[in-house]
């Protein structure tokens, strides 16, 4: 279970967002939503450890990440809106280069077998510098087949992708929370998954006072 307390976000010394507040059980997802500008990525990254929050707290199976911190980041995957590779490494090399990183060192086999079903047959070993911005794309994405996180938090990983890779990621993720994980991501397009979803748009309040969050649920 994750749970976020009060949440809030400055940029300067603006607010972008306040008052953020949601749980996530196993086999539920997260859609993030805001303009541009509305804090949806600097969210991620403080869910994921890599930002501080201005006010509130985060907590993990019941206790706050703080306390907790290695193990959540032991079953946390984080994937940014930038594929985050390495130009001069193959599609296979990144794979592995990504899992030994994260003290999970994958074989080639397994990398093969991910890189082959994401759409890359026939690349896993071209330099990362040659494939077009989707290819790349795919190879960030395949870390998620390699993946035993429980939680996924994933920064726009429909961008740059096709009709047809589109489709395969969202049977990707309904695998991952048909095992019970939890996904919390961001995208500017409508999303068709399993499991329990609910959306968190980031905006301002009605009288603009103070920017606050509001929260539906998404039927299945």
């Amino acid at each position: 279970m994750l749970r976020a307390h009060g949440l809030a976000c400055d940029r300067g010394d603006r607010r972008l967002f306040s008052a953020v507040d949601f749980s996530l059980a196993p086999g539920e997802w997260l859609q993030v939503e805001g303009a541009n500008g509305a804090g949806k990525t600097s969210l991620l990254r403080m869910l994921a450890g890599l930002a501080p929050s201005a006010d509130g707290h985060i907590e993990w199976d019941g206790q706050p990440v703080s306390d907790v911190r290695d193990e959540f980041h032991a079953r946390l995957l984080y994937l940014g809106h930038a594929p985050a590779i390495k130009e001069d490494l193959s599609a296979l090399e990144n794979l592995q280069t990504a899992a030994a990183v994260a003290g999970r060192p994958l074989d080639e086999a397994t990398a093969l077998a991910a890189l082959r079903r994401i759409g890359l047959k026939g690349r896993e070993d071209l330099p990362a510098r040659v494939l077009s911005q989707g290819q790349k794309r795919r190879v960030a994405l395949a870390r998620l087949l390699c993946s035993q996180a429980r939680l996924w938090i994933l920064d726009e990983p429909f961008v740059a992708l096709d009709v047809a890779a589109v489709s395969l990621l969202c049977s990707i993720l309904d695998e991952h929370l048909s095992r019970g994980g939890l996904l919390i991501f961001t995208s500017h397009q409508a999303v068709q998954l399993g499991g329990i979803g609910n959306t968190l748009r980031l905006g301002p309040d009605p009288d603009a006072s103070r920017p606050r969050p509001t929260i539906a649920e998404v039927p299945a």
